[in-house]
């Protein structure tokens, strides 16, 4: 069961860091952009827009930052990796089938443990009930035959 709760751990641990990367590339994405020129790619499409100077970075700032993206980037992919690597190999679907009957088998006699338990209990709880009600019965046969015996 430990290492059920390890394999759990690394798999909570992968959720995150996909959602890490996400983030990251959404971030990127929104960099890229919202921080860049408008540049010429063919002289045959002009530039029909430009931005104010403060609304982009200079070429060399804005390279600077997608190599940083880039690189961040690419440590969160080889952290997953290695997450995804510690997993453990999947056991073949005839061993999983042969767990999940021997699980149910043993689901069915735990039940069947469980509902001769309630059984009993009920028996029991009737048992007591019967005991008190004729203690209560004769302690109240009792106690009018006293009552009876004093006013006479």
């Amino acid at each position: 069961m430990l290492q059920d709760l390890s394999h759990m751990d690394r798999i909570t641990q992968l959720q995150d860091e996909i959602q890490r990367i996400l983030v990251i590339m959404s971030s990127s994405i929104a960099y890229l952009t919202t921080r860049s020129t408008f540049l010429q790619v063919s002289e045959e499409i002009p530039i029909t827009k430009q931005r104010n100077p403060d609304k982009f970075d200079p070429p060399e700032v804005f390279e600077a930052n997608k190599r940083e993206l880039v690189d961040d980037l690419i440590m969160k992919a080889k952290q997953i990796e290695v997450l995804i690597q510690s997993l453990p190999v999947p056991e073949p679907e005839e061993q999983q089938a042969k767990r999940l009957q021997e699980l149910e088998n043993e689901m069915t006699v735990a039940n069947q443990e469980y509902t001769q338990a309630v059984e009993r209990a009920k028996k029991l709880h009737s048992q007591f009930s019967e005991l008190l009600r004729t203690m209560l019965d004769a302690a109240d046969i009792e106690a009018s035959l006293l009552s009876k015996q004093r006013s006479i």
